[in-house]
């Protein structure tokens, strides 16, 4: 079968491998779809963390299952996606019913080879039926959950402010889930076409450009002074990170999703006088994936507009670096195997 291999930062190359053969436990999927997300673009930059090359990429996945074993009310041929997040099902976290921070978790595509492939096995107990959707909309189900779990994370309430940093497709999720649960959502980013999509696509009444004006004023208009009393970080920048602890209210959480190797640095005054909350965002649950499976089937999301590139499998070596160019206004890169 033909995948494609990140064989060192920017760089990548096409082999022959032979297609996988069932294994106990083990599901076979014939990949229709992957979505390319940060995680794929860092790889490739050599910037994200917890990451060997070489490494077959690729952990938004839709697909066709072709075999499969211990996968009970599973049907040969039926549309699936996965939970990307392999766990141990034994550690302090998998017993606490946390298997998104498994302690020896093994994520498709960052510590095992991903779906750049044509077909991929997978444990069964990672698969997750598509219930009617179609293989675009199940590639996109993973992007969106882990938007889903920072807003669950955040316990979002109805009526308060969540200023979401970073419009990126993580950050757009995070966006639609945190509408959804009730909250007035405040997209924040420097670019300026992706925050014209938030107030297109996803119709968000407040949208802040944080390298124009005042963003402290900006945001005190909004919040009528009282400042977000959730604050999400999507960006994965240590700038933006370490810059959005000004923005706390008073009793706020700041929930981390985006991930970079630096150390976070704040006054911790600052931080104490709020009696602020810190915390991450690691990944989804299943639970995260039904819930935006539902919101999907509800018309609540409509994630096919987040796909502003398509291409097919043979043209991702000499495309995908074109991907980490926001000028080329991607939101969702879309590769379709045949």
């Amino acid at each position: 079968m033909k995948t494609l291999v990140c064989i060192k930062p920017g760089e990548f190359e096409y082999r022959e491998m032979d297609a996988p053969l069932a294994k106990p436990g083990q599901s076979i999927i014939k990949i229709r779809r992957i979505g390319i997300c940060g995680t794929d673009l860092h790889a490739f930059e050599g910037t994200q963390p917890y990451f060997e090359y070489p490494r077959i990429l690729g952990h938004e996945l839709a697909g066709d299952l072709v075999d499969m074993d211990q996968a009970p009310g599973f049907q040969p041929g039926e549309a699936v996606t996965i939970i990307p997040y392999f766990n141990c099902g034994i550690c302090i976290a998998c017993r606490n019913g946390k298997p998104n921070c498994c302690t020896s978790i093994k994520v498709c595509g960052v510590h095992v080879d991903g779906g750049m492939v044509e077909y991929l096995s997978v444990p069964s107990f990672s698969l997750v039926h598509g219930d009617g959707l179609d293989h675009d909309q199940l590639a996109l189900v993973e992007p969106l959950a882990i938007g889903a779990h920072a807003v669950r994370r955040a316990a979002v309430q109805p009526g308060e402010f969540v200023l979401v940093v970073g419009a990126g497709p993580i950050g757009l999720g995070t966006m639609e889930s945190a509408r959804i649960a009730g909250g007035e959502v405040i997209a924040m980013d420097i670019n300026e076409g992706r925050l014209a999509f938030c107030r297109e696509k996803l119709r968000l009444l407040h949208t802040v450009n944080a390298g124009a004006g005042d963003v402290m004023e900006q945001l005190k208009h909004i919040t009528r002074g009282d400042m977000p009393t959730v604050v999400i970080d999507a960006t994965g920048s240590l700038r933006a990170i370490n810059n959005a602890f000004q923005y706390l209210a008073h009793g706020a959480r700041y929930v981390l999703v985006g991930l970079q190797k630096g150390e976070i640095q704040f006054s911790h005054p600052e931080f104490h006088k709020r009696e602020a909350t810190l915390m991450s965002s690691r990944n989804a649950t299943r639970e995260d994936f039904s819930f935006v499976m539902d919101a999907m089937k509800r018309g609540l999301i409509d994630p096919t507009t987040y796909i502003t590139h398509r291409v097919p499998f043979g043209r991702v070596k000499t495309e995908f670096a074109s991907w980490l160019d926001l000028k080329t206004g991607v939101i969702k890169a879309m590769v379709e195997m045949t």
